[in-house]
């Protein structure tokens, strides 16, 4: 490496670090500005292609987010009327289902105690009450946290009023910003960073696009399923289970744990349980083998775990501005990996004397 090479790669270094401390810093007031630049990256599209049929790029950015928001707001009017009729139902009914799960553990508590001996018995109840007792903290703890770091009212507010701001600038001067930052690339490697560019552009694009048509076919089918059934509340479930569906496993894992949970107090028996494993089972067959692989694909190279990992790791570090961030960070990360092994695979690092070129 040259000194030239290294004075470059110490520059790029430093410009991350200071990136990210400054994202950590700055991340209370981040969360609108990083929404505002999500809108602004899908709707170029859409954008470019009215810029084409010779709309103003101004008005076309007006169109583009006013169309946005009324899709937004036509969802919401045809959702929330049903989920708040179930949440309200749910809200009421929630009494009564503590005391159903409460008259459930204690005759499972009679079971254990005819069944077991005295101490094995008095071992259980001491571990199930601890676990209950840490299942408490961890549910008062997260909804604290949510509070004051998620969906506080000033948070919330800056959301709804500066993120249609941020989207519209930023939508209006994209191309302009594009070619502002590309003027800045050391334009030794101009050819090479365009290139990589491109690929992750074209990874975080499919693998969101192709994500959210997933949450939107899995959010469906469990709520229409879980209804089907006689599975009350299961339109809650469903549209719970699509969301979180975006998080590889989670949405199936809390949509599964949540249905069997209230289908044990509704139902009690073997055949109410059974018929929510097997709509879960069908459903994630469904998603594994049909609509990831139709939707997703293989061609945006970002692994389940690789996901998994980059939001749980920005989400702890950043909070949801952190789970706003995972994606495209994972995407670029994903890409620059791959382009520097093959760049190793290919130097004498890896074969110096050339043999596996050769093979």
């Amino acid at each position: 490496m040259t000194a030239g090479q290294r004075q470059q790669a110490f520059f790029w270094l430093g410009a991350l670090v200071v990136f990210f401390l400054l994202v950590h810093l700055l991340s209370p007031i981040l969360l609108p500005f990083a929404a505002g630049s999500a809108i602004a990256y899908f709707l170029d599209p859409a954008v470019s292609r009215l810029e084409r049929w010779h709309v103003p790029r101004a008005l076309a950015t007006v169109l583009a987010l006013l169309l946005f928001v009324v899709l937004l707001l036509a969802v919401f009017a045809l959702l929330v009327p049903l989920v708040r009729l179930q949440a309200a139902e749910l809200s009421s009914r929630v009494p009564g289902l503590v005391d159903a799960a409460r008259g459930r553990l204690a005759q499972l508590m009679q079971f254990a105690q005819r069944h077991l001996a005295p101490e094995d018995f008095a071992k259980a109840r001491d571990a199930l009450g601890n676990a209950v007792g840490d299942i408490a903290g961890w549910l008062a703890r997260f909804l604290q946290s949510v509070l004051t770091s998620g969906i506080a009212l000033a948070n919330l507010l800056s959301l709804i009023f500066i993120t249609p701001i941020v989207a519209f600038f930023l939508l209006r001067d994209w191309e302009r910003i594009v070619r502002r930052v590309d003027s800045w690339l050391p334009r030794q490697h101009l050819a090479t960073i365009r290139e990589q560019a491109k690929i992750v552009d074209a990874t975080l694009a499919g693998y969101v696009h192709g994500q959210l048509l997933v949450c939107l076919g899995v959010g469906i089918y469990y709520a229409a399923a879980l209804s089907l059934i006689g599975l009350e509340f299961g339109l809650i479930i469903g549209v719970l289970a699509g969301i979180l569906t975006f998080i590889p496993y989670v949405g199936f894992a809390t949509g599964l744990v949540l249905a069997l949970s209230l289908a044990l107090i509704q139902f009690g028996s073997f055949s109410g349980l059974l018929a929510v494993i097997v709509v879960f089972a069908i459903g994630q067959v469904l998603e594994s083998n049909i609509l990831a692989p139709k939707l997703v694909g293989q061609r945006v190279h970002l692994h389940p775990v690789w996901v998994i990992f980059a939001l749980l790791a920005f989400g702890s570090v950043f909070g949801f501005l952190g789970v706003l961030l995972a994606l495209p960070t994972a995407a670029v990360i994903g890409v620059l990996v791959r382009f520097m092994l093959a760049r190793y695979l290919a130097s004498s690092l890896y074969d110096p004397a050339g043999r596996h070129s050769a093979d």
